[in-house]
Order: C-alpha cells, then sequence, then structure tokens
C-alpha cells in the first residue's frame, strides 16, 4: 500500500469536525497515560496486535500521541501519530463508519502534528486513499510501496 503526502498548513477546519461529531455526543480527545492499558487492548482486539503495539508507542510519546473518539465511556475509534516514524499519521480505526468521527480524529492528530512544527505528514501504507485525498487533499507519493513496512514481521 502506498504513502500519502498531505500539506498541514492548508488542513480543513478541526472545530467543524468537532461540532459534527458532537451532535452525536461523540468527545474527540488526546487519550493520558493511565488509560494506556485499556486503549492499548481495545486496538488490539479490534484490530490486531501490529496496532495494538503501534499504540503502544503513541502512549511513550510526550505529549502522548494518540486521540480517542468517545462516547458514555465507551472508545469508538482511535488515531496516532508518530507511532512507527516521525512525521508519520496511523494506525487509525473507528467503528462507527459515516459519521465523520474518521475525519475528526485524522484532523485532531494532524492539527496537533501542525503545532509540532510540522509543515507536512506522510500518512503510511494507506488503505483507503480516497477518504485521505476527499478529507485532508493528501496526495499519493510516487514510489512509495512497499514502503516502511516491507519486510514487517508478522
Amino acid at each position: 500500500m502506498p504513502d500519502m503526502l498531505v500539506k498541514l498548513y492548508d488542513l480543513p477546519d478541526l472545530q467543524a469536525a468537532l461540532s459534527r461529531v458532537g451532535l452525536r455526543r461523540v468527545s474527540i480527545r488526546r487519550a493520558l497515560p493511565p488509560e494506556k492499558h485499556i486503549v492499548s487492548d481495545w486496538v488490539q482486539a479490534h484490530f490486531g496486535s501490529a496496532w495494538g503495539s503501534e499504540c503502544d508507542v503513541a502512549f511513550a510519546r510526550v505529549p502522548v500521541s494518540c486521540f480517542l473518539a468517545v462516547r458514555d465511556g465507551d472508545i469508538l475509534g482511535f488515531a496516532c501519530y508518530e507511532a512507527t516514524c516521525r512525521n508519520f499519521f496511523g494506525p487509525t480505526g473507528v467503528h462507527e463508519r459515516g459519521v465523520g468521527i474518521g475525519t475528526a480524529l485524522l484532523l485532531a492528530c494532524l492539527h496537533s502534528m501542525r503545532a509540532e512544527g510540522y509543515a507536512y505528514a506522510i500518512v503510511g501504507g494507506v488503505g483507503p486513499a480516497e477518504f485521505y485525498s476527499k478529507a485532508v487533499g493528501a496526495v499519493l507519493i510516487e514510489g512509495s510501496t512497499p514502503g516502511i513496512y516491507d519486510g514487517l514481521l508478522r
């Protein structure tokens, strides 16, 4: 799967995305260190051990580079950045699709990366390229397959 490049200085408004999911009582927030075991276990149970491992790494950063979508104390989705490589977005996963949660998580991470001083971000090993293109204007990076994940132990 190819990587994609995102201009962080030309992102859609984060507040609009947060308001959209807020209408469904979903809050998007940065995960807290005491939640590490809960979040990592949830990610591993729903998306596999590789993403669970990347989530663990996101909790080792200061600030934690994992954002959560939560409703009534239940995790609905997550998104991480700088888990596998510097300046990389991902992994991310959502259970309720089509309501804006994925977009809100993506924007929360990308705006955070911008605030940390990056001008561009790389979405590593993209699955839904159309989603990233539509949501944040991401473009494919030619020649990026198989990319950093080549030879990954499974």
